[in-house]
């Protein structure tokens, strides 16, 4: 091994000993997936942090990063913003969860059903799954019907997960009832929602994830939706607040039944809600959605910080711009080292999404896994995506774009002397399971 090899790895000597530790009590090692060891280079990264202020965050072994993950896109703001503290910290003044509701949230669901177009009511919960599956719940109950047809990622209830390949534990009679369509493809919808007439429920998908809508494209789906005597659900977990205060509804000008939010609406608190119609929504007092820690007054008060000041500073318009300057010097580097054709951004400005290809000199997954060790060492930490933050500032960009041209160089120069795997740390990252 290099001398050059061994100090990296060095450099993460305390995140090695965390995670040999963890991995001990805790399965992966980690609550999530996406934040565990197997989605970064082995041997490569930082594993555990400690602290973040603003853009930055800080490792176990002491080392700084520009923060590109930003807690998987819900730390919008930036971390410690000073508005969303503020409101925990006078909250926490009087208490966090209550015998009964406090008035949080009613002040926070007005809020919401003025800005949403499809929120006439709303109930909250902690986690994007929480959402999404009480909206499916709340189709099941007002259609009478089981199946439900989705398009992307929606959480890991049984429902949802158990149309990926990490089905396990999921009963085939739940398997079966879950249909899966590509997006932007009206017909295969058409298709699928006429194989079994009069039996969906849903029709759940992200307005917008690595590609844009084509033109009338959600509203052909909404129009099929109800054709077949389906309610619309729109999974605005990412999008909501991020691409337009509104969400992709606003942003597109349709309007589901049912939508699920989270993410941005904490600035990283536990915090996530199904909006709705409030002919639906009221269905609410007759299912079973319900839980001690709905109405936590914390992540309540960071909420209305959050929204409020996403509003005020039009936070939206800032993400975008952000956004685009990144991705437009990543596009002009692809093409000066010739990656065009092997590294590729999609999506909206505001949360753009590498696409790694294969190459005949190395897998997309080893290729992900250098960029990635070479990005990090430049000292962004990432997961292969723009998760950009209010917080980011000018100095940020060009930081990040400076990683970005050493670690495709890096890759460049790999792919040509068909010598990648020798410059990895470790084994290349294994995948999860694809999802957009």
């Amino acid at each position: 091994m290099s001398s050059d090899k061994q100090t990296r790895i060095s450099r993460y000597q305390q995140s090695s000993q965390w995670l040999q530790r963890a991995c001990e009590h805790i399965p992966l090692g980690s609550q999530t997936f996406s934040k565990s060891h197997i989605q970064y280079p082995s041997q490569a990264a930082p594993l555990f942090l400690t602290h973040g202020k603003g853009s930055h965050v800080w490792d176990v072994d002491g080392h700084a990063y520009v923060d590109l993950v930003n807690s998987l896109l819900a730390v919008v703001l930036g971390y410690c913003d000073p508005d969303v503290d503020a409101a925990i910290t006078q909250q926490l003044r009087s208490g966090i969860s209550f015998s009964l509701p406090t008035t949080l949230e009613t002040e926070l669901a007005r809020w919401l059903t003025e800005h949403i177009p499809c929120a006439e009511m709303c109930r909250y919960a902690k986690n994007g799954t929480d959402a999404t599956s009480a909206a499916i719940r709340l189709a099941r109950a007002a259609t009478g019907r089981d199946r439900v047809a989705l398009c992307g990622y929606h959480g890991w209830q049984d429902w949802s997960i158990g149309t990926t390949t990490r089905n396990l534990g999921i009963p085939q009679a739940v398997r079966d009832l879950s249909h899966t369509f590509p997006y932007n493809d009206l017909p295969a919808l058409e298709n699928l929602l006429k194989q079994h007439p009069g039996q969906f429920a849903a029709v759940i998908l992200e307005p917008m994830n690595v590609a844009y809508p084509r033109p009338g494209y959600l509203e052909g789906v909404r129009d099929l939706a109800h054709e077949h005597g389906s309610l619309l659900i729109f999974d605005e977990i990412i999008t909501g607040f991020r691409f337009h205060i509104g969400g992709a509804q606003t942003l597109f000008g349709v309007t589901p039944d049912l939508a699920s939010i989270g993410k941005s609406m904490g600035n990283g608190m536990p915090i996530s809600a199904v909006v709705g119609k409030a002919k639906y929504m009221r269905l609410m007092e007759d299912i079973f959605f319900s839980g001690t820690f709905g109405g936590e007054a914390l992540s309540l008060a960071a909420s209305l910080a959050t929204v409020k000041k996403l509003e005020r500073e039009n936070v939206p318009a800032r993400l975008a711009a952000t956004g685009q300057k990144i991705a437009d010097a990543f596009e002009a580097m692809t093409a000066k080292y010739q990656l065009q054709d092997v590294i590729k951004l999609a999506g909206h400005p505001a949360w753009k999404i590498m696409q790694f290809v294969d190459h005949p000199h190395a897998t997309l997954w080893e290729i992900k896994s250098l960029y990635l060790q070479e990005l990090i060492a430049g000292g962004v930490l990432s997961i292969g995506s723009h998760n950009v933050s209010f917080s980011h500032d000018e100095s940020d960009i060009q930081k990040i774009i400076q990683a970005q041209d050493h670690a495709l160089r890096t890759v460049r120069d790999a792919l040509q002397a068909d010598d990648l795997l020798s410059r990895l740390n470790g084994p290349p990252i294994q995948p999860l399971f694809r999802v957009r």
